[in-house]
Parts: C-alpha cells; structure tokens; sequence
C-alpha cells in the first residue's frame, strides 16, 4: 500500500532535575554547595532517506517521544543529557504542524535533519543559587518539561520525471515498457490509483527514476477526481513528460486534452509552468493516427506552447521511445546541474523548528468550584521547574509570582486567605 499522508505524535524528552547537595569532606570547613544540574532531554529529529518511499510504517507506529535527561549529582556532577530519537521519512516530506496548518519544515534532501520537538533544559542545581547572604541555599529547579505537538506528514515524491496526462492515455504501459516496474494495466479510467515508480536505464549511464502518477481530470486543481493526490506529487517530478492519446476513436480532442490537462498544472502551482516539458503523443501505431498527429502539431505550433518538443511514440512497436528517453536524461542532467549549484549555497542541512512563544503574560479566571486558576505559558513553566521538596525554593517560587503581579492579579480576582489557586498540576492556599 503507498501511504502519503500520515499524522503523528511527538513528545521531546523532560529536563533532569537540578540537585540539591553540599560537601561533606574532611578539612574543607563550610564546603557550600555542591549539586549539579540535570541534563537536557532529548529532541526529536525527522531524517530524510532516500530510502524510504512511503509513510505506510507510520500507520503502525505514530508516537515517538525522547527520554528524559539524567537528574543532577553531588560532589557537583551533572546529569548526562538524553539521546535523541532520530524518525527516518521518505526524502520529499513535506512537515505541517497538525493543529495550526503551519507547514514546519521541507525535507528534500538525504540525510537533511529537522528538529520537530526540542528537549526541556536541565534544572540548575544549588551551586548557582548561593549568594553572600545564603551561603547554603536550598533551591534546585526541576527539568524544563520537552516540547509535545502532533504533526502532520505529507509525502511529494521526488521522482526525477513524472508522466502526466488523461486516464488511458498509456502512461503505465510506458512505464512498464522502459522500467521492469509492473503497474496495474486496464481500459478503463483511474487504472492508476496511487504513484508508481520504476528505474529507467540509459545507455549513457543517466539512469532516473520515473513515476507513473494517477490520471488528470477537468477540476483537478480543485479536487476533482484523484486531482490533489495527484498533483502533490508532480510538484517535486524535474522532468515532465505530457503524454497525449493519438486514437482517432477516443471520442475525444487531442489539443483540448492537452490544453485541459496544462490548464490543472498552471492552476496548481504556476512554478510548472517553468518545468522542463516534453509532450509525447501516444499510440501512433494505430490506423488514422498519424492524421490526428499532424493536426495536433499544427494547433500546437500556432499556440503559447509551440516552444515545447514534441516526441511521439509506441508502447507496442516501442518506435520513439528510445530517442525520447535520451532526451529526458539530457534535459534532467542540466536540471540536476542546476539543483547541485542551488544545493551548494543553500549551506546546512539542518534546521530546528521553534513554535512562536506565547507572549509573557498570564490570565487568572475561577471556575465552577471557586478554584482560582492561573494560566499562562511563563508561569506555568516557573510553577513546573519549581523543585516543591525544599524550603529555600517554594520562598523563591513565592518572590517570582510576586514579581510577576501574580499575587495581586488574584486580589483583584477576589481571592481571600484560605482560597484554593492552581497553576498548571500545582495546587496551593492563597495567604494575604
């Protein structure tokens, strides 16, 4: 089965948590603290491979989430950080984060890295909280929590050339006949129903990759038909390859074909236009054909696209089809050339997806219960990294929410000594 959209789920790894410890050693007086940090969770990264060509392993498996960072040690040892869990994805994936639509990273290239959930930082230990007037400080923070979103994976194939054209024009008997691929192969529409791909071998060496691509229908670019499955796909192919079905008994019009099927490109996405193209009229070999050809080329000579080559073949004698394949590998070559320089000055492979920050503002509402509930992304985060087993941090906890406007912001709301506040999963007594 090919697969070429997929949602999954991914959770980074939480932040060790900072330490609390002091020296015990003999002959060092007053040694301070000495409790390290914790390590940094671990990220989860997609991978490009060249492969991979299908989503279909990720109908089985769509959580992915990284471990945690080691917690910090005495003696002033920090946490180990977690490794990170590396996802391989077909080269050609196209990432969007599931919820806001946001597209969050284009995988084109092997081995090319993105970063889509970072890890949560380590606590800090009690070595950075000492100061001249607490010289033993019982304060650690807790491991930052790691990022958790679901994404959303789209797969455009990264075929070097791709046939297009309408249903039953011959496009998966071409396929069979210049790759050992074997495609499904009947006379009737949408034969093809998900991307075939095969092999080409050139005598030059120039091998590409050939995809054979569900049928075109007016409306595509709409939707119509298989029309975005489609089209998705043909966005990545460097080559085109426009076949046109030359059987005088077709009942239909072989430049209106060809104008409709243009037209859905063009609709799509208009960089195609600039796509290198070859227009292939197909099954020359029956009766009454080679008329219909020459009309074809006439009307094509007198219209916008008179630029274009125009190469007819056979699949059943294979007239054609061999100096059309030639002329597919030059024209990739020079493409491929071109993506090779673009590649070089692109720099890094690498890139980490960040979500934009909520502003550093916080909401306090009351629910049904007479609970005061305090909301926001800072304050939360503050509330998650506060270690709640020492003294020293809940006092630090308290001068931070007062520092922030906390404590009145609740005045305001109308809480009172002994009311119920809850930040995130912590809960506590409200004190005047």
């Amino acid at each position: 089965m090919f697969v070429d959209t997929v949602t999954i789920n991914v959770k980074a790894g939480k932040g060790g948590d900072g330490s609390v410890a002091f020296r015990h050693e003999k002959y060092v007086p007053l040694g301070g603290p000495a409790g390290g940090d914790g390590g940094r969770g671990g990220d989860v990264v997609l991978v490009a491979d060249e492969g991979s060509r299908t989503l279909m392993d990720f109908r089985y498996q769509n959580h992915f989430k990284a471990k945690p960072g080691q917690n910090g040690m005495i003696k002033s040892m920090y946490g180990r950080g977690a490794d990170n869990v590396e996802v391989k994805v077909p080269a050609g994936t196209v990432v969007y984060d599931a919820d806001s639509g946001e597209e969050i990273g284009d995988l084109t290239r092997d081995g090319q890295t993105l970063v889509v959930a970072k890890g949560g930082r380590g606590g800090r230990g009690n070595i950075h909280f000492a100061t001249s007037r607490n010289t033993a400080p019982e304060i650690a923070e807790n491991g930052a929590p790691g990022e958790e979103r679901r994404i959303r994976l789209e797969l455009r194939l990264l075929a070097d050339v791709g046939l297009v054209g309408y249903p039953s024009v011959g496009k998966s008997t071409f396929l069979s006949v210049v790759t050992k691929a074997k495609p499904k192969i009947a006379a009737y529409q949408f034969t093809t129903l998900t991307p075939n791909l095969g092999m080409v071998r050139v005598d030059d060496g120039n091998d590409f990759v050939l995809a054979d691509l569900p049928g075109l229908i007016a409306g595509a670019a709409q939707g119509v038909g298989l029309g975005f499955q489609f089209l998705r796909h043909i966005e990545r192919t460097r080559v085109i390859l426009h076949l046109v079905d030359m059987d005088p008994d077709n009942g239909r019009d072989p430049f209106d074909d060809f104008q409709q099927i243009e037209h859905e490109l063009v609709t799509y996405d208009e960089k195609l236009l600039h796509r290198p193209q070859i227009v292939v009229p197909t099954k020359i070999e029956i009766p009454g054909a080679e008329e219909r050809l020459a009309e074809f080329q006439k009307q094509l000579a007198e219209s916008e696209w008179s630029e274009l080559p125009v190469m007819p073949i056979s699949n059943v004698t294979h007239a054609g089809v061999r100096p059309l394949l030639q002329k597919t590998a030059a024209l990739l070559h020079s493409v491929q050339a071109e993506e090779a320089a673009a590649a070089k000055e692109a720099g890094p492979t690498e890139r980490t997806y960040t979500a934009e920050q909520a502003a550093p503002t916080f909401h306090v509402t009351r629910d049904e219960d007479g609970v005061f509930v305090v909301t926001g992304e800072r304050v939360e985060r503050l509330a998650q990294m506060t270690n709640l087993d020492h003294q020293d941090s809940l006092i630090r906890f308290d001068r931070q929410l007062h520092g922030m406007g906390v404590d009145e912001a609740l005045r305001q709301a109308g809480a009172q000594d002994g009311d119920t506040v809850t930040i995130g999963e912590l809960t506590f007594d409200f004190v005047e």
